[in-house]
């Protein structure tokens, strides 16, 4: 029978190396040669009883770049120079072995150094001219660039709100560093936009910032941020993860990135609300799970009892590829779809009647153009395995991403804020899926004011929650309710909802169902100063609406 072993591709022309093997160390760490541009790290043979493999990519300053995980259902991982801003010619591969029979802990095991076998393919001189020619091509449109600092500052739009671009010469910061928001925009182009703005009458949503990204790696590596560490029978505190209910005493939450831009080792959990206990359930389902992500949707069909997660993205990754969980037979797949839908991240996916509405979110467009937003309407069609544009009319919103989509019963989905690059909005919208139409919504009352990645969730039939969010400078801690019969908005304040965040989650959840009683559970999120929360925070419906 083949032995269990774990193997690594340095380069697009080497071989296979094996690092790990079924005896033997169970810890190994690799310098990566500077002309490797591609590390390609999978396992073959038996795993039996072994949990999974940690791998992590690390920078001179031993910085983790990027981290990931082996296990028995997912069982490759590969990174490349170029979605890695921080890759450098000092680069370390760490790689450890969880589970099996361990003689001792493995954390305490000292790593077996090793070092690449060097390979020389007989095209290595195209393959370099090749290389130097791409180098040649990027640093070309580079130069055509008239702003390069404005440029590499929008290219970054699609990191969390606890990241931030330094103008200056990039250094390694401690503890302490400000808070100030960085421009995107001269006086002048600042005056042009507040001059469309007094133009539309859309003075109120709008700020003129696109939100600036505080405590984010710089190019010499990762700045040191403080972070909400969890126990280890807990997720590690996150940001732009999903948490989706299946049951009334259940809830999975899927991704997640947390401090210093690491995605979560641990990405899939699942939460008993009966005492709020949470089980890592990674290595409990079967099949391909997704690509560690951000800014990805999760939802659940009580008719298939399926979860949907579409979307996402990872560093400079984007995907638009489908995975469905199996929650009866705890089982991944992944569907391949007919239909065409672009990548997407930071979007708006609701379900109605078995389909799947996709709107808005970020996409990538080819360089040296940044990423922007998106204003179309996908749909897909599980049955058929299909994408489609429906036909709409009416009043569209503008392109955005970071924005919230409440459904409503009688078949309405109400679409609330949201940003795109310099602006913040707080402008609702309703899209009416039996006639297909947009239409804007004029409300009254105190409205929340211009946010992204805020939560919500629906209380009612005819009331839903925004709460937090990121305004473009903070993270924000104050609650809103709208009511869809008399469109006015009413700011509630409770204790349990005081803490300021940005990028988590709130579902409502039948805790009772004899009684009927919601209650709101709110996970995760960041502070826009480098702290990430792991907590589940519980909110009572009835208590909320008391306050209206």
């Amino acid at each position: 029978m083949e032995e269990f072993g774990v193997f690594a591709v340095f380069g697009v022309d080497a071989p296979p190396q094996r690092l790990l093997s079924g005896e033997g160390s169970r810890r190994v760490s690799v310098a990566v040669p500077p002309t490797v541009q591609q590390v390609v790290l999978f396992s073959g043979g038996p795993w039996r009883d072994r949990i999974c493999v940690n791998a992590d990519l690390l920078d001179a300053q031993r910085t983790p770049i990027t981290i990931g995980k082996l296990t028995p259902y997912n069982r490759c991982l590969s990174w490349e120079q170029w979605e890695e801003e921080t890759w450098t010619n000092a680069v370390t591969l760490n790689v450890t072995l969880e589970g099996g029979q361990m003689v001792k802990d493995s954390w305490s095991e000292p790593a077996l150094i090793l070092a690449v076998k060097e390979h020389t393919p007989k095209d290595a001189a195209a393959t370099l001219a090749r290389r130097e020619l791409d180098s040649k091509k990027k640093r070309k449109r580079v130069s055509e660039d008239t702003d390069v600092k404005m440029a590499a500052v929008e290219e970054e739009e699609n990191l969390c709100p606890n990241a931030r671009l330094d103008q200056t010469t990039p250094v390694r910061k401690v503890r302490g560093h400000g808070k100030g928001g960085q421009k995107l925009f001269s006086a002048r182009e600042d005056a042009t936009k507040s001059k469309r703005a007094n133009s539309t009458g859309d003075v109120q949503g709008i700020v003129g910032r696109t939100p600036p990204q505080r405590g984010a790696r710089s190019k010499s590596g990762l700045v040191k941020t403080p972070t909400h560490t969890a126990s280890p029978g807990n997720p590690s505190g996150r940001w732009g993860q999903t948490l989706c209910l299946i049951d009334s005493q259940t809830a999975i939450l899927i991704g997640g990135q947390g401090a210093r831009m690491q995605f979560c080792k641990d990405p899939m959990w699942k939460l008993c609300t009966e005492d709020m206990s949470w089980v890592a359930a990674e290595t409990l389902a079967q099949g391909p799970t997704p690509e560690s992500r951000i800014g990805h949707s999760s939802v659940y069909d009580p008719d298939s009892k399926r979860i949907f997660v579409f979307g996402g993205s990872k560093n400079k990754k984007w995907f638009n590829d489908v995975h469905i969980l199996d929650t009866q037979s705890w089982k991944w797949t992944m569907v391949e779809a007919q239909g065409k839908v672009p990548p997407l991240a930071y979007h708006s996916c609701s379900m109605f009647r078995g389909e799947l509405f996709v709107l808005g979110g970020v996409f990538p467009r080819p360089n040296p153009v940044p990423d922007g937003c998106s204003d179309s309407l996908y749909i897909f069609d599980p049955q058929l395995s299909i994408w489609y544009q429906p036909i709409v009319i009416g009043d569209t919103p503008s392109p955005r991403s970071g924005h919230s989509a409440c459904v409503m019963p009688g078949g309405k989905i109400y679409i609330f804020g949201g940003w795109d690059t310099p602006v913040c909005y707080n402008d609702m919208f309703v899209l009416d899926l039996g006639l297909m139409e947009f239409s804007a919504v004029q409300t009254s009352g105190k409205a929340p004011s211009p946010r992204c990645w805020h939560g919500s969730a629906v209380l009612s039939n005819t009331k839903f929650l925004i709460h937090g969010g990121y305004n473009a400078n903070n993270a924000l801690a104050d609650t809103f309710v709208f009511d869809t019969d008399t469109n006015v908005w009413t700011e509630v304040t409770l204790p349990q909802l005081s803490v300021a965040r940005a990028g988590h989650s709130i579902v409502a959840m039948e805790m009772d169902p004899a009684s009927g009683g919601k209650t709101l559970l709110v996970f995760g999120g960041g502070d826009n100063e480098g702290t990430f929360y792991a907590d589940v925070t519980t909110v009572t419906v009835v208590e909320l609406l008391a306050l209206l």
